[in-house]
């Protein structure tokens, strides 16, 4: 989950003058690990978060974001922001604004995060330091359409140069009704958030997908699912030139996984990175070949980032 704007524009993967390094979500013990990019001198970074899920990495800034998932029924959720090494942590978007805050991307270029809310059933935005915190989509609201999981909006990504959000509304366990979803990032004129014409369907019928990605060279889509095999616990992609309704559908990438959550992209170094709620870290090449996992049993792992760091930094 992370921003190649915002990581690989001036960085080149494997270069002397920088490091990879991967900072990964551990919702059970509400740590955040950093580690090198084949899992070496690993370091818990944060601790005490509360259900963390989404994160992100600003390395020009030197910042880490992370949501905060905290206690659905409590609408408690937050998102916060740190240093690389975890210091001067603070929280940038307080409780009461979104409601169970999931993936999140950096759009470097705008000045903006942007976030889905599951319960909230909301795509999400906000300036760098949370403020102007605005809603783009409005799946549902209330707590009836709560209780409706196709209205759960959960993974996200953004294509800033054609002006597209992707986001995915996973559905109930294993149902076969997740969708991903594209949108303009801005509202069309004289609508709003609940109202706006412009949502495609992407996708459909797929069983839970959660996490998304983009490599906006090739133009491609990368996601997680996790719900039952076969197109379940898997790493899948497809171009953003060819939707389903075009009659492409999904090159399944990798299976096997146990509860597939986050995913990142090194798009220079040919690698993607994944994490399950079974607690391992994998790496694949984009391809899906050469997939591996080189850590087990760390907890219940949701959102992990990768990112350029100038040695200096690490």
């Amino acid at each position: 989950m992370n921003d190649a704007s915002a990581t690989k524009s001036k960085l080149i993967s494997g270069s002397k003058d920088t490091v990879g390094r991967l900072f990964v979500l551990e919702a059970s013990g509400g740590r955040i690990h950093a580690m090198n990019s084949d899992g070496s001198s690993p370091e818990v970074i944060v601790t005490g978060c509360r259900v963390p899920d989404g994160i992100v990495v600003d390395v020009e800034a030197g910042h880490i974001y992370w949501t905060n998932m905290g206690v659905p029924n409590l609408n408690d959720g937050t998102i916060e922001r740190a240093d690389l090494d975890g210091g001067n942590r603070k929280v940038i978007v307080p409780q009461g604004v979104t409601h169970t805050p999931k993936q999140i991307h950096l759009e470097k270029r705008s000045g903006k995060l942007y976030w889905c809310d599951r319960e909230g059933m909301r795509v999400m935005r906000a300036n760098l330091d949370g403020t102007n915190v605005e809603t783009l989509v409005q799946a549902g609201e209330g707590e009836d359409d709560s209780r409706d999981l196709t209205k759960w909006c959960v993974g996200i990504t953004i294509d800033p140069v054609r002006g597209h959000i992707y986001w995915t509304q996973k559905g109930p366990d294993n149902a076969g009704l997740g969708c991903i979803f594209r949108a303009g990032i801005e509202i069309p004129k004289g609508e709003d958030a609940a109202s706006r014409t412009d949502i495609e369907t992407w996708f459909d019928e797929l069983p839970e997908p959660i996490d998304l990605e983009l490599d906006l060279e090739s133009r491609i889509l990368y996601w997680t699912d996790r719900g039952n095999p076969p197109a379940g616990n898997t790493v899948n992609r497809a171009s953003i030139d060819a939707p389903a309704r075009n009659g492409y559908g999904p090159e399944l990438l990798v299976s096997d996984l146990m509860e597939g959550i986050g995913i990142a992209l090194d798009v220079p170094g040919n690698r993607m990175f994944f994490t399950d709620l079974g607690g391992s870290v994998y790496v694949a090449q984009l391809d899906g070949s050469k997939n591996r996992a080189f850590l087990f049993a760390q907890g219940n792992l949701t959102g992990i980032a990768y990112a350029e760091i100038p040695s200096k930094e690490k």
